[in-house]
């Protein structure tokens, strides 16, 4: 999740730095650092663990400068440690970076970098960037110019600040994707900062900018100038929050559905971290205590969730089932306790929850416990009773969801499930090598996915004028993307207050077929999956009853396109995580009806965040 900070102006900037970095220690304890402009050179500090270690060595070696940038860390590449810690230094000490995001293409700059005679000196991808920065200041472009031309060779969704000693008075960001937010903030008596979030420097301004995808800024004491990475300068003013904690918390969104809609590249971004190696192409959940002869030993594993958790449960279930080999059943926690459900030591109770808080769900793990079931759960609230009862885990690290309609909070989980699934198959040997490191190679690809179908929301938001005065919808899905109906159905239910139901699609002719006519859109989850084909079928027999039918289909996609009314466009996915995919746009879609139609979209009626009660 990283957390961000950089100060320029009169004042002290460890201090602000250290202080904007406190309100974003949320978003990463495994390592902190600061990098401060002191007497002509580049002085950084960096420790490993949470914050306190790195205000300590700061403590024990000061530093002071009037410009600076500091960061706390998520691991994504390497492990947490100092030596990977954040901000990274270049070779000739004049030049350093923070980064938040995934380099995609590290590996292969990493090689180029290292056959120029570049020592790495840490396991991140994010070292590749500060090097590139040298790389073309050295080839004669000043900061800025070196800057784009680095930002242009980075692949996937990254946020970089970069500083120089060579010119001391500008920090250089950009947002490349949606790899998080950047805030620039307008101080008073010649002063700016920029920042992750807005709560790390509420205290000091409310006057601010929002970087958009493919921005970047050049700030100095006296402004920021703006401009696309390509070049093309932008004129941009800032805007004043209220200093309110919570509409800064919503920063430049509405609601915090929308919001947390894209926040879905960080969080995706954020729930990979420490748990993949590119390198070696294996998958490392080390709070789940899950080691080979478990592995092995495991027969039966029951997801237990409710509402979206069992969702994604479903696509687990496809996932598991198909890598690992292990028969999966998928229960809903208000039942699983009631039907005497076969479990015994070699069965894993596996919840999903991101309260940790969900009574139905705490009891079908009692339910499992009591059969002397191993209990694991997915949960994104750290400490939660889920979590504590549990005898393996994985955080979801998806930072606070405050929207009762889960979002992030769907998609993190499957991912994790994805993991799940490689781990399981690697340690009882049902995946072969080059599979196993293809899918994990696949990861990378998917925060820049995600954030490309964001990049898309004016046309999605098109569709949902069409749709926002429906009276029912039918959403329809096969294989892996079945449960993506479901959802999508959920999502607008809870929001707009229209009626849907999602389908497997095969059994539209088996009764809900008889509903389709001009009044009843049909959504159709159409990707390029193994099921493509077979939902061409459903969509030509969705359109023979007059049935609107808005697809969801994979960029290039003719047939689709030529039968559709609408169709939501989703970039090329490998196949086993396409779900992470198609979901991103029946997510927007519903959020824009329910704002059309004027709807409390982050408090819909009758529901609560989590449901502590039977």
């Amino acid at each position: 999740m990283c957390g961000i900070v950089g100060y320029i102006g009169p004042r002290d900037a460890t201090p602000i730095i250290l202080g904007g970095l406190k309100r974003l220690e949320y978003r990463g304890y495994d390592s902190a650092g600061v990098a401060v402009l002191q007497n002509g050179s580049i002085e950084v500090r960096r420790e490993a663990g949470k914050l306190s270690n790195l205000t300590n060595s700061v403590q024990n070696s000061p530093l002071s400068g009037h410009i600076g940038i500091g960061h706390t860390r998520w691991a994504t590449h390497g492990a947490p440690s100092q030596q990977n810690a954040h901000p990274h230094l270049g070779q000739t000490g004049k030049v350093v970076v923070v980064h938040n995001g995934i380099v995609e293409n590290f590996l292969e700059l990493r090689d180029e970098l290292s056959a120029e005679g570049v020592d790495f000196k840490s396991e991140t991808d994010s070292e590749t960037i500060v090097h590139l920065v040298e790389h073309y200041i050295a080839s004669g472009l000043d900061l800025v110019e070196a800057a784009r031309a680095t930002f242009t060779h980075l692949k996937g969704a990254n946020v970089v600040v970069v500083m120089s000693a060579h010119e001391p008075d500008k920090i250089v960001t950009a947002r490349i994707g949606n790899a998080g937010g950047v805030v620039i903030g307008y101080g008073d008596n010649d002063e700016m900062y920029a920042a992750s979030d807005i709560p790390a420097i509420l205290e000091h301004t409310r006057r601010v900018v929002f970087l958009e995808s493919g921005q970047m800024a050049t700030i100095t004491r006296s402004g920021a100038a703006y401009e696309t990475v390509d070049g093309t300068k932008l004129e941009i003013s800032p805007q004043t929050i209220a200093w309110d904690p919570v509409a800064a918390e919503k920063g430049e969104y509405r609601h915090f559905m929308e919001k947390e809609i894209h926040e879905q590249v960080r969080a995706l971004t954020d729930t990979l971290a420490g748990r993949v190696d590119f390198d070696e192409g294996r998958i490392r959940l080390p709070q789940l205590n899950l080691d080979e002869a478990l592995a092995k030993r495991i027969q039966k594993i029951y997801i237990v969730a409710c509402g979206t958790a069992a969702y994604a449960g479903i696509v687990g279930k496809y996932l598991i089932e198909s890598v690992a080999r292990i028969p999966v059943e998928i229960d809903i926690g208000s039942e699983f306790r009631y039907r005497d459900p076969i479990v015994d030591e070699n069965t894993v109770v596996l919840a999903i929850s991101q309260s940790g808080e969900t009574a139905d769900t705490l009891a079908a793990m009692e339910e499992g416990r009591s059969k002397g079931a191993i209990l694991w759960s997915i949960v994104n609230a750290i400490g939660s009773q889920a979590m504590r009862v549990s005898d393996g885990s994985i955080s979801m690290q998806t930072g606070p969801e405050i929207g009762v309609a889960s979002t992030k909070a769907f998609t993190a989980p499957i991912v994790d499930l994805y993991m799940l699934a490689i781990l399981l198959a690697d340690l009882r040997g049902t995946i072969d090598p080059v599979k196993r490191r293809q899918m994990v190679a696949d990861l990378r690809l998917v925060p820049d996915l995600v954030g490309q179908v964001l990049e898309r929301e004016a046309d999605i938001e098109k569709v949902a004028h069409a749709l926002k005065d429906i009276k029912g919808c039918l959403y329809l899905g096969r294989g892996i993307n079945m449960p993506i109906a479901y959802e999508g159905a959920l999502k607008l239910k809870e929001i707009s207050y229209i009626h849907a139901e999602g389908y497997p699609a095969g059994e539209m002719k088996h009764g809900p077929i008889a509903l389709i006519d001009e009044e009843m859109p049909v959504i159709c989850l159409a990707p390029q999956d193994p099921w493509h084909e077979k939902m061409i079928s459903q969509i030509q027999q969705a359109k023979a009853r007059g049935g609107p039918v808005i697809a969801v289909a994979t960029d290039g996609d003719d047939i689709v396109a030529d039968m559709a009314d609408h169709v939501l466009w989703i970039p090329e996915t490998p196949w086993m995580l396409s779900p992470v995919i198609t979901v991103i746009p029946l997510q927007v879609l519903a959020y824009h009806i329910a704002s059309l139609r004027g709807l409390d979209v982050d408090q819909p009626r009758n529901l609560a965040k989590s449901v502590t009660v039977e």
